[in-house]
């Protein structure tokens, strides 16, 4: 989505008819249709429209009166975003028990680094709810004594807090259609691998049991496809022969956080699209944004083929023969 298009999501059961009638009402309205897309999952259905609604002659609040009355026609829910600055968005952080991700977010916020408002922090436990207090942000817990999440509730506390980004830092829950659907590239998550390695559940000991040298995290868009959705931003770390699961979660966590918070700031300046199911940078000659390796790795790993002959100093760059055999 850009800033300067109105997108109207549209979730409920299966039932395309309301197509045309959302059609309609737009063209009566001289509302534009730039873009439109449809899915459905596991039975619910979603519609998904990028709009030009600059020339319409009713106001914003009138458009959405008229759409919540057709939404409610056809029992379905329709929600409509119009163009906003990134400082006027609102992020919804969801968490489990886990610190390190919500810490570092918090703490960018509240020293205006990291572009838009934390409204609140939603947990399936109440574990980190001081942490939230602290900073003045609402809490809620969504979660029963099993740390199962009320869905219901949780879609209610989004619409409540007007919610234009959901961050999950280390949500250790699968989200389901009803809720990914009405935010679609709109979460963040950040998996404790490099993805598509090691998807699901214990990444860093999936990692250990199949012996690699070097694991990370990744940030990216969520989508119905559990760790699957576009990749925005990665980091890596070597892992030591005889390390531990514990070693690589103290590895990892700072890279986690640093990953999830760079992905929220490029979302929120706009900076990454994403196009065929993938994330690309808008303009790179605009961004610093290190969405791969440190740029020192690139003289241990070339992009052109070096002469045999010759060997790179680490150091200065000078170039030595090497004897022939």
């Amino acid at each position: 989505m850009t800033r300067e298009r109105t997108e109207i999501t549209i979730v409920g059961d299966d039932n395309s008819e309301i197509i045309a009638d959302v059609t309609s009402l737009l063209f009566e309205r001289d509302v534009d249709i730039v873009d439109l897309d449809q899915a459905v999952r596991d039975g619910t259905f979603r519609m998904t429209m990028q709009v030009d609604a600059s020339e319409m002659p009713v106001s914003q609040e009138r458009l959405r009166t008229d759409l919540d009355a057709l939404g409610d026609e056809f029992g379905v829910d329709v929600q409509v975003r119009f163009p906003s600055s990134c400082e006027d968005q609102s992020i919804a952080v969801l968490v489990t028990k886990e610190s390190h991700c919500l810490e570092a977010l918090l703490e960018r916020w509240a020293n205006d680094e990291l572009g838009a408002d934390i409204g609140v922090v939603i947990g399936n436990h109440g574990t980190l709810r001081p942490l939230a207090e602290e900073y003045d942000v609402p809490f809620h817990d969504v979660g029963d004594e099993n740390g199962t999440p009320d869905e219901n509730e949780l879609v209610d506390l989004l619409a409540e807090y007007e919610t234009d980004l959901i961050a999950l830092a280390r949500y250790i829950r699968i989200l389901s259609p009803e809720v990914v659907f009405r935010y679609e590239d709109r979460i963040i998550n950040v998996h404790p691998s490099l993805l598509p390695a090691f998807p699901g559940a214990a990444a860093y000991r999936q990692a250990l049991e199949e012996g690699v040298r070097i694991a990370g995290v990744t940030a990216h868009y969520v989508t119905t496809d559990l760790d699957q959705g576009p990749i925005i931003a990665q980091r890596a770390f070597n892992v030591p022969a005889d390390a531990t699961e514990a070693d690589l979660k103290d590895r990892g966590q700072p890279l986690e956080a640093d990953a999830l918070v760079e992905a929220i700031q490029l979302h929120l300046e706009d900076e990454i699209a994403v196009e065929g199911g993938q994330t690309r940078v808008v303009d790179p000659n605009a961004t610093d944004a290190q969405l791969g390796a440190p740029t020192e790795l690139d003289r241990v790993n070339p992009s052109e083929p070096v002469d045999s002959r010759e060997e790179l100093s680490a150091e200065d760059g000078d170039t030595t023969a090497v004897a022939d055999d």
